[in-house]
């Protein structure tokens, strides 16, 4: 048996286990970084740290609150809240109980958030803050297991004369009581984490689900307590690195990194405001960090639109030092894989080098200047996207799972990663492909089953363990997996052409700055079509330039130029295509898709039937006078 699968098969139970261990190891260790926004909202964040030994006080004091509540084992504490340093505590503090954390996204609306609470049978709510709180209470009545909501910012939070009594308290009042009854019962908690068993609940996470109502899947502390051992085996993180964390908690992603930090021992900076991403990374130096694609795109078409506003020489050195970028990564990769040595020949190297001085420093500059290693998972990064970073110093490693697998079941592998794969499962994680495509996932992190939907779990879950993922994809001789589409969206034509939309939606992507959201339409169709959606910042910054200054994002949109800009990239695009592939018609959208109107997922997945639904006047007006069949 090798170490990895000794290090892996001798895991203990939970990862409460791990954290006391990790606590007893390194107390004095840094653990957590986090802001402190400068009191007249003015000037830059401070940023304080916790060390293991400091974090484990605050953790056992909230377990012991909420064993004091009268929590009992496997029950489900919600936490709504953005990612900040409190949430991580609270989850730890769940799980040291013996209970079972139930996450919600903060964004998630009162009537979805109150279906999640009573579906789960959540027993306490730690909300963030008088937001989260005001949810809980609009639909009180819809919740009879709630005995508590918990509060971790109380600013503006005042009492309500229909909350019954003790129903809203503090995180600080739930710590001071948990310090009290640990007075009193010294072992309350360590004897807790000593009577969890591997198959018992951790955690419920509601799929944010692109279709249909959420469903609460199981996941138990065997999932974490694998998936923490198993990421440190693949060498990609130690007890070294600085992790930069912003990803949403509620994600089955952010559960992952903040499993094998515990493992690994290192420091994690956590900050869930996305607008201060640009802010901080210069101020942490992060050495690695994880994203989902959408800010990939988002950094890459905010340097794109920077230098077309320098002018056009600056604008033309970036787009050469891009396509360097991209054959300097693609020429180096492939001799990794054959030579093991990501060389290239001396001509492309020396433009690599000056591309290096004039574009990529910079970019590395802006991440902080020490990052090794960017995680990318949730979905499909555009490979011309990825080389890109690539060629530039930034490594991003796709990764691939499910909530119903514990985020993360596949990741590239360090200097061996390959752009436009997933990488290789993790340690202790089976993989095969179906006879229609589909890619079947067995091991230690995949779930128990849908929460009280038994006929849906018989669906994706076999008897002998294999999990189904309703994705498409192809395993390499040596173990790379590329996902093709799901299963569900592949599209077929009238012509009866099978199409994958996420891949021509990726290549777009790539070719066109100013875009933020595409959908690809074309099943039981004679041809495909495309609803775009374009970046606010781009696109106005470029109509700044080319004679709508002033006009509205809708205006700009609706301009000839606007179309006649994005009809040349959709032409750059179908030169790459199979004429079958080829989008014959476009619409731009008269705003960008978003959460809120529940067009994206929460970890920004496109929702393609509430699109298609909302705009389903525009597709038909493509298709207006063509001759279908």
């Amino acid at each position: 048996m090798s170490d990895t699968q000794t290090l892996i098969e001798n895991r203990p139970p939970s990862v409460a286990t791990l954290f006391i261990e990790r606590v007893a190891a390194t107390p004095d260790a840094e653990a957590y970084r986090y802001p402190v926004p400068a009191a007249s909202g003015q000037g830059a964040d401070a940023w304080k740290s916790l060390s293991w030994g400091q974090a484990a006080e605050r953790v056992y004091a909230i377990a012991a609150g909420l064993i004091d509540l009268g929590v009992q084992p496997e029950e489900r504490v919600a936490l709504a809240s953005n990612t900040r340093v409190e949430w991580i505590l609270a989850d730890l503090g769940v799980m040291c109980a013996g209970a079972a954390t139930t996450t919600v996204y903060p964004s998630t609306n009162a009537e979805e958030s109150s279906y999640i609470l009573a579906d789960s049978e959540s027993r306490v709510l730690i909300a963030e803050d008088a937001s989260q709180l005001a949810k809980a209470r609009e639909r009180r009545a819809d919740l009879p297991n709630l005995a508590h909501v918990v509060v971790i910012d109380a600013t503006g939070v005042e009492p309500a004369e229909d909350d019954p009594e003790g129903w809203v308290l503090t995180l600080a009042d739930l710590e001071a009581r948990g310090t009290a009854y640990l007075a009193k019962h010294p072992q309350a908690v360590t004897e807790r984490v000593e009577a969890i068993t591997s198959d018992q609940l951790a955690t419920l996470i509601y799929t944010s689900g692109t279709t249909g109502r959420p469903k609460g899947v199981r996941l138990p502390h065997d999932c974490w307590s694998y998936m923490a051992k198993a990421t440190v085996a693949t060498g990609l993180i130690s007890s070294t690195d600085v992790q930069y964390l912003w990803l949403p908690l509620a994600h089955v992603f952010g559960k992952v990194l903040t499993s094998g930090q515990i493992e690994a021992g290192h420091v994690t900076a956590v900050d869930g405001r996305v607008d201060k991403i640009i802010e901080n990374l210069p101020v942490v130096q992060p050495t690695y960090m994880a994203a989902v694609p959408r800010i990939f795109e988002k950094v890459y078409n905010g340097v794109a639109a920077k230098a077309r506003a320098g002018g056009g020489a600056k604008y033309k050195i970036f787009q050469w030092a891009a396509e360097v970028a991209r054959e300097y990564a693609k020429v180096a990769q492939d001799n990794f894989r054959r030579t093991g040595t990501a060389s290239a020949p001396f001509g492309l190297t020396a433009k690599h080098k000056v591309a290096d001085k004039l574009v990529y420093a910079k970019i590395r500059e802006a991440f902080g200047g020490r990052l090794r290693a960017c995680v990318s998972g949730s979905a499909a990064l555009a490979p011309d996207i990825g080389f890109f970073f690539s060629g530039a110093g930034i490594h991003i490693l796709e990764g691939y799972g499910l909530t119903e697998s514990s985020a993360a079941s596949f990741v590239n592998p360090g200097e061996a990663y390959r752009t436009g794969t997933v990488g290789k499962p993790l340690p202790g994680t089976e993989v095969r492909i179906a006879d229609d495509g589909e890619i079947l996932l067995r091991g230690p992190g995949i779930m128990q089953g849908y929460h009280g939907l038994p006929e849906k779990t018989a669906e994706v879950l076999e008897a002998d363990g294999w999990f189904h993922t309703g994705d498409i994809g192809e395993l390499s001789a040596d173990g790379y997996l590329r996902i093709t589409d799901r299963k569900k969206d592949l599209i077929k034509t009238s012509g009866g052409k099978y199409i994958a939309p996420a891949e021509v939606e990726g290549q777009f992507k790539a070719v066109c700055p100013f875009v933020s959201n595409i959908l690809v339409h074309g099943a039981d169709r004679n041809f495909c079509t495309a609803l775009i959606a374009l970046d606010e910042p781009t696109i106005l910054g470029w109509a700044k330039d080319n004679g709508l200054e002033g006009k509205s994002y809708a205006e700009v949109v609706a301009d000839k130029k606007t179309q006649e800009l994005i009809e040349g990239y959709v032409q750059r695009l179908n030169e790459g295509l199979q004429r079958w592939q080829t989008i014959k018609k476009f619409r731009l959208l008269p705003r960008d898709l978003d959460i809120e109107h529940g067009e994206l997922t929460p970890s920004l997945k496109l929702k393609r039937p509430v699109v298609e639904r909302e705009y389903k006047n525009l597709i038909e007006d493509m298709y207006a006078g063509s001759r279908e069949g």
